[in-house]
């Protein structure tokens, strides 16, 4: 297909603010993302893995009361060896240690007993969301935060695990992984620990009372007003707040995501605000540690590409970072991607800064960063580089990915009359017709190829519901005999 270039866009006027307006718009974005305005802070833009791990371990090691350290992923390597013992001393000194490590990020990176050292030291490690034998499909929530908070001084959030990964392989070429992070200082240190005590509560006891940076609000270190939105599985704060600003955006909205997967109603949003005038722009990685998610993301370019948003693929090793920064006074970021599992379903944690200051460098750098991308247009021979040719792509997993995608798509069209097909699409409709059949003819002539798994769900479901029916008959009789004891 061919397609012209967008043309030129004229940014759309922001009419004059006063302050009744600017009170409601801080009202609006409060309750739409659960989280209200702090004032008072400084924030520091950490860039790439090195920075923030560098970071964070001088605030490790000059901690004095309080160490909260919560991340999806540690990898049993020399780095995470280094932060464990680096927890461990501290602990041993008397610093209260709590770690939250997340059971699905960790399958196959780290096992519990590498913690071992730092239990001995005194330290405390929680594991998020174990697989249960009594809940089949409840490890699917998982907390991917990255959040440490250190003393009453600092907080870091960013997309970075603690894994070398994120620091290259110099000795086989590869790149250090590209992202971002930021440290928090004044009095929105208190929410990022409020928010670790929240998740570390519901995996058992809380967290000690007397702890300093629980038992009051930091002063005031700078003029950054900021919004620490903490999501928790089965609510959208953060969602409608990423709706609300596309939504919003005048001039400018630019993205960075390391797992892209819109769904359609942010999809349209985007679409939306470009048709209107805003340079939308989206950059994702060009080689994602993930083919098949990558592949996913790509299948959904052309609906934005057709309204005119810009999208990009990072030329790296791998784009991880989760950014935004609209009209050069709102940022975010965090741990959150743009895909239903972090809207919806996972632990995330992710700062939105409302300050031109630190809006103009996230600009910056997000202009920096297409120096080392390549745009992507409908028509491949009008494609625009810079610096260099974009990588070939992995072909097998990405092109059944892309593949099962377009079939569910027109199917489901097909089957529903939401839109109507093209001409182009009468083959995809052929061969999920002969699937189907192929379907249906194993499931009459081969019944047990079906009906044995769906039997052993079905029986490990039911069994599972027993044990919690037990579990809480025996609740309810203890809560009733207690009452009863005078």
């Amino acid at each position: 297909m061919t397609a012209a270039r967008v043309p030129a866009r004229v940014p759309a006027l922001i009419p004059p603010t006063n302050a009744p307006l600017r009170a409601l718009a801080r009202e609006t974005f409060s309750r739409v993302a659960g989280a209200p305005l702090i004032g008072g802070n400084r924030v520091d833009l950490l860039i790439d893995g090195r920075a923030n791990f560098d970071a964070w371990l001088a605030a490790i090691r000059a901690a004095r009361t309080s160490i909260l350290f919560e991340n999806y992923i540690f990898d049993d390597d020399a780095l995470a060896r280094e932060f464990r013992d680096a927890l461990s001393e501290r602990a041993a000194a008397g610093v209260h240690v709590s770690v939250v490590r997340d059971w699905f990020g960790c399958l196959g990176a780290s096992a519990d007993h590498f913690w071992s050292t730092l239990r001995a030291a005194g330290g405390e490690v929680r594991t998020y969301n174990p697989f249960r034998f009594t809940s089949p499909f409840g490890w699917v929530a998982r907390d991917h935060r990255k959040l440490l908070v250190v003393d009453a001084e600092v907080g870091f959030v960013s997309g970075v695990c603690v894994s070398g990964k994120w620091l290259g392989d110099a000795a086989r070429r590869v790149t250090p992984w590209r992202d971002t992070g930021i440290a928090v200082r004044g009095p929105a240190v208190r929410a990022l620990a409020d928010a670790f005590a929240d998740n570390w509560t519901s995996l058992g006891e809380g967290l000690p009372a007397d702890l300093p940076v629980l038992t009051g609000v930091p002063p005031a270190v700078g003029p950054v007003d900021l919004r620490v939105v903490a999501k928790l599985p089965s609510t959208t704060g953060l969602y409608r707040l990423d709706q609300l600003v596309a939504a919003l955006a005048q001039r400018t909205l630019w993205l960075t995501d390391a797992y892209f997967v819109g769904i359609a109603p942010y999809v349209q949003a985007l679409a939306a605000a470009a048709r209107d005038g805003v340079d939308v722009r989206l950059l994702v990685p060009g080689t994602s540690d993930l083919p098949a998610v990558g592949t996913l993301s790509r299948a959904g370019y052309r609906p934005l590409l057709e309204a005119g948003v810009r999208v990009y693929e990072w030329n790296g090793s791998m784009l991880h970072a989760k950014t935004a920064v609209s009209d050069g006074r709102w940022a975010r970021v965090g741990s959150s991607n743009l895909n239903v599992a972090s809207w919806l379903e996972n632990c995330e944690i992710d700062v939105v800064v409302e300050d031109e200051e630190f809006a103009g460098r996230m600009q910056a750098q997000y202009e920096e960063d297409l120096r080392g991308a390549t745009e992507i247009v409908l028509h491949a021979r009008r494609r625009t580089r810079h610096d260099r040719k974009r990588p070939s792509k992995a072909a097998g997993t990405g092109r059944s990915a892309a593949g099962a995608l377009r079939l569910a798509n027109t199917v489901g069209a097909a089957m529903t009359n939401r839109r109507v097909l093209g001409t182009a699409e009468g083959s995809i409709l052929l061969g999920g017709a002969l699937l189907l059949l192929g379907s249906a003819a194993v499931a009459l002539y081969f019944p047990r190829l079906l009906a044995w798994p769906l039997a052993v769900l079905a029986l490990w479901s039911a069994i599972s519901l027993l044990i919690r029916y037990v579990a809480l008959a025996r609740r309810a009789r203890a809560a009733a005999s207690s009452t009863r004891t005078p």
